[in-house]
This record gives structure tokens, C-alpha cells and sequence, in this order.
């Protein structure tokens, strides 16, 4: 474990499960693991709809949430939030709900 990890430790906090995961408090190395986890623990709470707020910016989060949405096997498909609700700062995405990977599913 490296002090990154420590550091990681004494700060957790638990994201609510309601289909809405805001990235702008993390840092993009924790994206990839955090987007993956988020996803799962939605399917586990049986929501198929999950709004991903990674910004506007750079562009650099939205890329890694893609490539994990792209590599996600309960990933149907995704898109970019419209109108006021983001638009290409939000994705959309839908998932299988026999996509669970849990072995506690």
C-alpha cells in the first residue's frame, strides 16, 4: 500500500446508491475503479439508469468514463446528457440488468 492509499483510507466516504455519481470531488486516478464500482453497486440496487457528472473541462474524465463504459459488460449503451442537464458534461447510461458480476448477486 502506498501513501496515496493511506491517505485514501482515512478519508472515505460513502456515495449514496441513488443513479447519480458526480466526479468533480475526485481525482481522474480514482475515475476508472470508482465508475466501475458505482456501476456495479447500482445493479445491485436494481437501477438500470445511472447519470455520470465527469464535467466539461479538458475533456479528461469523460474519456476515462467512456473507455470504462465501453469495457463494461452491463453497459448497453451511453450517451451524452442534452439540454440543461449537462449536455457533453454528463453521460447517460444504460444498463443490463442481468449485468450483475457480483458473486453476491
Amino acid at each position: 500500500m502506498n501513501e496515496y492509499d493511506n491517505e485514501n483510507l482515512e478519508n472515505v466516504a460513502e456515495l449514496p446508491i441513488d443513479g447519480t455519481l458526480d466526479l468533480h470531488m475526485f481525482h481522474p486516478r480514482e475515475t476508472k475503479h470508482l465508475v466501475a464500482d458505482y456501476l456495479q453497486a447500482c445493479l445491485e440496487e436494481g437501477i438500470t439508469q445511472v447519470r455520470i457528472v465527469h464535467g466539461k473541462g479538458k475533456g479528461i474524465q469523460r474519456q476515462i468514463v467512456h473507455k470504462v463504459l465501453d469495457r463494461h459488460p452491463a453497459v448497453l449503451r451511453y450517451w451524452h446528457e442534452g439540454g440543461s442537464g449537462g449536455s457533453w458534461g454528463a453521460t447517460i447510461v444504460h444498463l443490463d440488468r442481468h449485468g450483475i458480476t457480483s458473486p453476491n448477486a
